[in-house]
């Protein structure tokens, strides 16, 4: 166990390969209760949140749900999330838990001229992620929600071991799966239910250790190491999240510019072909120079291969590109990859 932002987080249980490899070919339960969620009501509430964001909430019916960011004016990460529509006057926004009190007074300083109520929830909320390509056969027995008929990223309400939950099909892992929200006051009998009918398909519960390799196999951001308010969302490679046509939103101005001029570095991912793991902050040496660091870096379970990430200058960002990981007092080679790492199919 160790202290996380203010909560004691289990880091791993039975072993991080072992919990890892659970995930992809059965089911992992993750406690991720120290999530933030921010309630935004009202009748600005759509025109607040897309001033907010650089994704279109426009496009969203209600239950459903898409990943965007908090942007600053100068169309940097003041955070990541994701932005769940529960109604067109009602959006609740799941930030990461480092970030919560800066999110939320960031959202409430820019709420002035909005007719808009803005909650921050987190401590009435608990969530679980139950993820793996068996997570809809361990959940099914236990809610009346119908998950065959629940897109990816949408949500539905209902109720999860008899208590009231919403239930979206979202992750942090890259495999199928879902995030379970409850206020109730007693929510543990829902992690013990899905223990017990997930055990015997193979459900083991994972700790934050797992939770890392699993994310960055798929190329999920990881907030304060790939992204953070030095890093454009472009510059991220997200430009998928970034819907101009929308109209205006913080950081458009900026990021348009830079769209047109192209960016200048962009955040990359590489393998190394010698034997080390590349960790964040370790050095990344590119044209005999170095060029920056790892943001992310382990050695990825599935793949049995040391997997990173990094910002490199766009000249050094194709696929096949050779670059150089400092370990220790040795420069390792590494290549450029193409990503994700992983990919479930479907």
């Amino acid at each position: 166990m160790i202290e996380f932002f203010g909560w004691e987080m289990p880091v791993e249980f039975k072993g991080i390969i072992e919990e890892h490899m659970a995930v992809r070919t059965a089911a992992g339960l993750f406690d991720v209760s120290h999530m933030g969620e921010i309630l935004v009501r009202g009748k600005d509430a759509l025109a607040f949140v897309q001033h907010l964001t650089p994704n279109d909430v426009g496009q969203l019916a209600p239950n459903q749900i898409h990943y965007s960011a908090l942007t600053t004016p100068r169309g940097t990460f003041v955070d990541d999330m994701l932005v769940c529509c529960l109604s067109p006057e009602e959006f609740l926004l799941v930030v990461n838990a480092a970030n919560t009190d800066k999110d939320y007074a960031w959202v409430t300083a820019h709420a002035a001229g909005f007719d808009v109520s803005v909650e921050n929830a987190s401590d009435g909320y608990s969530q679980l992620a139950l993820q793996g390509p068996k997570a809809e056969e361990i959940l099914q027995p236990l809610t009346d929600i119908h998950l065959a008929g629940l897109k990816s990223f949408w949500a539905d309400r209902g109720r999860v071991a008899n208590v009231d939950a919403l239930v979206s099909r979202t992750g942090y892992t890259g495999e199928d799966g879902f995030e379970i929200y409850t206020i109730s006051e007693h929510p543990a009998v829902m992690l013990q239910e899905i223990m017990r009918v997930g055990e015997p398909l193979g459900l083991l519960p994972v700790g934050l250790g797992a939770r890392d390799t699993l994310r960055l196999e798929a190329k999920l951001m990881l907030y304060g190491n790939d992204i953070d308010e030095t890093t454009t969302v472009l510059e991220a490679d997200l430009n998928w999240i970034i819907k101009f046509k929308k109209g205006d939103f913080l950081g458009r101005d900026v990021l348009e510019k830079q769209l047109a001029e192209g960016v200048r570095r962009k955040l990359v991912g590489f393998e190394l072909i010698e034997r080390g793991i590349a960790r964040p902050h370790y050095p990344v040496f590119a044209g005999g120079q170095k060029a920056g660091q790892v943001t992310s870096g382990t050695f990825s379970p599935l793949l049995k291969k040391s997997i990173g990430l990094a910002y490199l200058a766009v000249e050094f960002t194709g696929v096949g590109t050779e670059i150089e990981i400092g370990i220790r007092e040795k420069k390792v080679k590494a290549e450029v990859v193409s990503t994700p790492f992983y990919k479930r199919s479907v």
